[in-house]
């Protein structure tokens, strides 16, 4: 492997997505931390580490729609999303805006890694730049996934993800070439 030019460019590339993935959503989730309540909590059932702010609300809607994607790597995914969320707002509520400062910091250096990936390795435009939602929603469970297929999860799976990214990358390369794409033979 280390000989292997394009295996060692993959391998790298999906380090940096590993780590910058996750540490840009938590930034993201800091952020949301400034918002205002979105909406009054009874005292009898707040939990001061998930306070109805953005971070919050973001938190939860992230972790039950990757539960309804992928029920089981979702749940997994669960603990370690709705950890974090409360780790930002303790952050939050802990250091104020030199927590919003460092994120700031961390998420510009996090996004340059994210940006020189695609550039170098991946020779191509990263997914915010074709679309949002693939960016920032379904970015951080892809990444999840790659860890869980890289311990063995769910091998079929793998392969129609595998196959489905291998059939978008040579219409992304007709694409760049000119051409007009075919849609894809079932």
């Amino acid at each position: 492997m280390l000989l292997n030019l394009e295996k060692q460019f993959r391998f790298v590339n999906v380090v940096i997505h590993i780590i910058c993935v996750p540490v840009i959503m938590l930034c993201m989730l800091l952020l949301g931390t400034l918002a205002q309540p979105l909406f009054p909590v009874p005292e009898a059932v707040a939990i001061e580490s998930f306070p109805p702010n953005l971070a919050t609300v973001a938190g939860v809607v992230y972790t039950i729609l990757y539960i309804l994607m992928e029920p089981v790597a979702g749940a997994l995914l669960a603990p370690l999303l709705l950890a974090g969320t409360a780790f930002v707002n303790h952050l939050s509520s802990t250091h104020g805006n030199t927590a919003i400062y460092w994120s700031l910091a961390v998420q510009a250096v996090a996004w340059i890694a994210q940006f020189v990936g695609h550039g170098v390795f991946e020779r191509r435009a990263p997914a915010l730049l074709d679309n949002l939602v693939q960016a920032f929603f379904l970015a951080p469970f892809f990444v999840w996934l790659e860890v869980l297929f890289s311990l063995g999860y769910r091998p079929a799976l793998k392969a129609r993800i595998d196959k489905a990214v291998e059939v978008e990358v040579a219409r992304f390369n007709i694409s760049k070439k000119g051409l007009s794409p075919k849609a894809p033979q079932k």
